[in-house]
């Protein structure tokens, strides 16, 4: 019994009564909507049309949201109907990321995520949701598309009936009766700097003069109003993505670590150490960003086990266990155990490396994020770069390490280079891209982050073997210069991930 809803564009009014009926029904905050109008104007002055979409959660058949939700505060109904339980949500987000129509929102008042549940609570008592009964054109239909003598079932069979985004593969239970298809594809129109009735929460992407090729733009279309969320993973993210890189990149190199310096405190420790330490710093900024950060142990209490979310915090604790294993067997001078955990980390870090590429695959929402191909080999070419930096301090004059340095910099040089200026299959994907190269470094900046991180991590992988070849790191001041080109590398990779984490979020998903 899959319910869902008709919304017949012919009828609407663009008069929000729907809008208002939801956020009194259900309580929701000023700013935040679970269901909104959004004006399309198509035309020139004097022959413009304004076109009426009304834009709510899809109640998906292979809900994205409720995949990627950690804790399973998102549940598929045998109604159909993709149901929160804010009381379960811990904030991580994710949900956010998944959903390719923008239907969820953070309450900032709870710090948990809400979306429209179809008005569980009304349909459980035989009532229809609030937004179809306020409506006075009788746009807006619902009810049970399995049977096929309903209303609904026979609007949804019409020809013209059509879904957001298909291409997503969600299966969208929201079926649109004459909207123009501009108004239903985020991206192609204009997107004005200001609102007709109100400012813009949120800046307007700042596209490049000439778009991207394979941006179907229709420069005679606006969107006048509409309701645009902020970007919900920030700095917290980007340096998520560095520490867990810094860290897996020691514990993957150990071996070699501990095959140059075998017997020192260098080759028998450091590498563990300094894993453990960037471990320890990757999930304080994972349960920091939470905005319920007391209830993180519902990861591992009450699992999603097809989150990657949950999966990774498998991966990083079955990672974090080696390190210390190995570290502890070491210290008691059981050698052998440590050589065995040291090698036995090393799988372990490569899919601490690269979970996320499985994880940002979930976020459908995110096309720029979900080329998996791409950017699981460019994660473990950062954790080779960084890895290999964090331990030359300990090592300068290893030239091994230092032609790991170029190798995985240059690696990360080459990719980071596609996914700005590269082809992708999707409008979605093609509009961040071209935004990657135009996101600041940081607010007010002239120098844009994509290009100085670029820049700085470039210079480090061709100065590392440079400099220890020189015969410069040999000297007392080795792992002074060492540690400067490591810490300049730490910081021109959290550029380039401030740059892709946010250009992946700003194209409208409504």
């Amino acid at each position: 019994m899959p319910y869902g809803f008709v919304i017949d564009q012919t009828r609407c009014i663009g008069c929000h009564a729907c809008t208002v009926a939801c956020k009194s029904e259900n309580d929701v905050p000023v700013g935040d909507f679970r269901t909104w109008v959004k004006y399309t104007e198509i035309g020139t002055f004097p022959t413009v049309r304004r076109h009426f979409s009304v834009l709510r959660c899809n109640h998906c058949t292979n809900a994205p949201c409720v995949t990627i939700c950690p804790v399973n505060a998102l549940d598929k109904r045998s109604d159909g109907i993709v149901d929160l339980d804010r009381d379960v949500c811990i904030g991580c987000k994710a949900c956010m990321q998944a959903c390719p129509y923008d239907a969820l929102y953070l309450n900032e008042e709870t710090g948990g995520a809400e979306k429209c549940h179809y008005c569980a609570h009304r349909v459980d008592q035989g009532l229809e949701p609030a937004c179809v009964v306020v409506c006075p054109e009788e746009a807006i239909i619902s009810g049970d598309f399995s049977d096929p003598e309903s209303k609904i079932a026979k609007l949804r069979s019409r020809p013209d009936a059509v879904v957001r985004r298909p291409e997503q593969g969600t299966g969208p239970n929201v079926h649109y009766i004459g909207a123009d298809p501009v108004s239903l594809n985020p991206g192609t129109a204009l997107e004005p700097d200001s609102y007709i009735w109100s400012e813009r929460r949120f800046e307007a992407p700042d596209y490049p003069p000439v778009m991207p090729d394979g941006v179907d733009l229709y420069p005679d279309a606006t969107t006048v109003l509409d309701v645009n969320h902020k970007v919900h993973w920030g700095w917290k993210v980007s340096a998520y993505l560095v520490t867990k890189g810094i860290g897996a990149g020691a514990i993957l190199l150990a071996p070699l670590v501990g095959a140059a310096a075998a017997g020192t405190n260098a080759g028998d420790y450091a590498p563990e150490i300094v894993g453990i330490f960037f471990l320890a710093v990757t999930l304080l900024l994972l349960v920091v960003d939470l905005k319920r950060p007391l209830q993180f142990l519902s990861i591992l209490l009450r699992p999603n086990v097809k989150s990657w979310l949950v999966k990774g915090s498998w991966v990083l604790t079955a990672f974090g266990g080696a390190a210390l294993g190995a570290l502890v067997a070491r210290a008691m001078g059981n050698d052998q155990l440590a050589d065995i955990l040291r090698y036995a980390g090393m799988p372990l870090a490569i899919g601490a490396a690269c979970y996320t590429a499985l994880l940002f695959a979930q976020c459908e929402g995110r096309d720029l994020w979900q080329n998996t191909r791409w950017l699981a080999p460019h994660l473990l070419a950062q954790t080779v770069f960084l890895g290999a930096l964090a331990l030359l301090p300990f090592l300068p004059a290893n030239m091994s390490l230092a032609w790991l340095v170029t190798i995985g910099g240059v690696a990360h040089a080459g990719i980071s280079l596609r996914e700005a200026y590269g082809g992708h299959e999707t409008t979605n994907a093609r509009l961040a891209a071209s935004l990657m190269p135009r996101i600041p470094a940081w607010p007010g900046s002239k120098f844009m982050a994509f290009k100085l991180g670029l820049v700085i991590t470039t210079i480090v992988s061709l100065a590392a073997p440079a400099v220890a070849s020189a015969g410069w790191l040999n000297s007392d001041l080795g792992w002074v210069l060492a540690s400067v080109l490591a810490l300049s590398a730490f910081v021109g990779t959290f550029f380039y991930e401030q740059c892709y984490i946010r250009a992946g979020q700003l194209p409208p998903l409504s």
